[in-house]
């Protein structure tokens, strides 16, 4: 099957593999895992921070920053539509009671800063006290570039706010802005690298930042259950995926604009927005004049074509390249929608 579903369906090529089994391992609870160590070192180095932790997921590693950060009571400004505010199952204020306060997102996929000076709270006993400013890039395939990044910085040093960023596509910014990860990073005292969806190792992400903050963060991985033993083996493939499969990423970009420039030439199909490995699409006005019965069956005819997607209500549909998508694919994702469609 071609899964479009997410770049998260991504799997370890033989090379990965070929890593994972020949990787040395210790016990990383007692930082004894030397494939965890040269990782966490390495993607300190390669994002120009201090120090960083090794964990399971990209979910847990904002949990974890943003409770290192921020004390009960405290909140984090996020945007109403970021990954840590609206998919990480309110984690921040059930787990850690951290009060988060939404705020307008641009459509370049950055925080609104007019409206973060406005809901930044005084201090005040009534209030929560502010202490974090969040951003993410890329945010629906959007790249924000350094220079907006250097404007939340500013932000909130104004206000004294830490400044914590969300990069579980960090490198797809990078490549697209044709920049270094550490440029993405620069402006930032924490951020949270994935190591799977693009650059496809099968599981883990890394937090960046100070040596005092990851030492403090490594206390909450622990208490959320996160402390890992012989975890080399995991370790290897995302550095084999920091090492050899950044670059790439813009053959995934490359495909994406492919894929967008075939479906907006099938009729009825509405191309909404591409950016960098994403593809949003409205097949609705298609669906509708096409002898099928709604999303469902376009859904079901398209797998019957081997091509797996996701619809997201109204007859939309968010279509993301990988790894695992090469150009040929995208050419029969084109021929196997309009197949579907007069199906």
């Amino acid at each position: 099957m071609i899964d479009l579903r997410s770049d998260t369906v991504s799997k370890p090529t033989d090379a990965m593999r070929a890593a994972m089994a020949s990787a040395e391992v210790g016990d990383d609870v007692f930082s004894d895992d030397p494939t965890v160590n040269g990782l966490e070192t390495y993607t300190a180095d390669l994002l120009g921070k201090e120090a960083a932790m090794f964990v399971s997921s990209g979910t847990q590693s904002n949990l974890c920053a943003l409770m290192a950060h921020c004390q009960r009571g405290d909140e984090y400004i996020v945007g109403d539509h970021a990954h840590t505010y609206w998919y990480e199952a309110g984690g921040a204020a059930v787990l850690g009671s951290i009060q988060p306060q939404p705020v307008r997102m641009l459509e370049s996929g950055m925080v609104d800063l007019d409206h973060v000076r406005q809901v930044i709270k005084p201090d005040d006993h009534h209030f929560a006290r502010s202490r974090l400013l969040c951003a993410e890039n890329t945010h629906d395939g959007k790249v924000i570039t350094t220079a907006e990044l250097a404007k939340g910085a500013a932000v909130a040093a104004e206000f004294g706010l830490s400044y914590h960023l969300d990069g579980a596509r960090l490198w797809n910014a990078a490549v697209a802005l044709d920049v270094t990860p550490a440029a993405v990073a620069e402006s930032f005292d924490s951020v949270s690298v994935c190591l799977s969806k693009g650059l496809g190792a099968p599981i883990g992400s890394v937090l960046v930042g100070p040596a005092a903050f990851i030492n403090e963060a490594r206390k909450w991985r622990k208490m959320l259950g996160g402390a890992m033993r012989q975890v080399g083996l995991l370790a290897a493939a995302g550095r084999f995926a920091l090492e050899n499969n950044i670059g790439r990423l813009a053959d995934d970009h490359k495909n994406a604009a492919q894929l967008a420039a075939g479906l907006s030439e099938i009729d009825g199909v509405v191309v909404t927005a591409h950016n960098t490995n994403m593809v949003f699409v409205d097949y609705g006005k298609a669906i509708a004049e096409s002898p099928l019965k709604g999303e469902s069956a376009f859904a079901d005819a398209m797998a019957d074509h081997g091509v797996t997607i996701r619809m997201t209500g109204g007859g939309t549909s968010r279509l993301v390249t990988h790894i695992g998508i090469s150009a040929v694919d995208v050419d029969t994702v084109v021929a196997s929608t309009r197949s579907a469609l007069s199906s």
